[in-house]
């Protein structure tokens, strides 16, 4: 039988044929921290690329390959567009790249630090500076409120 009409499996030609990672159309603005995360992304990337062709997945497992070279292309497109952008003395107003200690009306205190979109995680306290959050909180200054969530906040600290 000729491989024409032998059929692959359906997630391997899905897996194989992978959109590519959305990239935000807004500046890639990155503090130091940001732009060595993206480096490491990128140097995974070029490994896994250069690991799938040494195994020759484009035949053997095409899903991978597809991963490896999507990958290889956002973190390629990061890199070549990050800005850096280093933070202004944490006594004036909130900026990219500034931690930022708010107090709600119940008496709780939390900080984020503004940072760009790969570098992102509220899990741990970082927000992307075009997040709703960041938007309310950059241009201001120690002492003034800020609306969060339908909720006024103060700042606290700038660090």
């Amino acid at each position: 039988m000729s491989v024409a009409f032998t059929k692959e499996s359906d997630a391997e030609a899905v897996a194989a044929d992978l959109p590519d990672r959305p990239i935000p159309a807004h500046a890639n603005l990155v503090t130091a921290a940001g732009l060595a995360q993206i480096e490491t992304d990128l140097a995974s990337a070029r490994a896994a690329y250069d690991a799938a062709r040494a195994a020759d997945a484009i035949s053997a497992d095409r899903s991978a390959m597809a991963r490896a070279t999507r990958d290889l292309r956002y973190w390629s497109a990061r890199r070549a567009s990050a800005r850096l952008v280093e933070p202004g003395p944490a006594d004036a107003t909130i900026t990219f790249g500034h931690s930022v200690t708010i107090e709600r009306a119940d008496g709780r205190s939390q900080v984020w630090r503004i940072v760009g979109d790969d570098e992102a995680d509220p899990a741990t306290g970082s927000v992307s500076y075009v997040s709703p959050l960041a938007r309310a909180l950059m241009g201001k200054s120690i002492g003034d409120m800020a609306v969060l969530a339908g909720q006024e906040v103060e700042i606290i600290a700038i660090a």
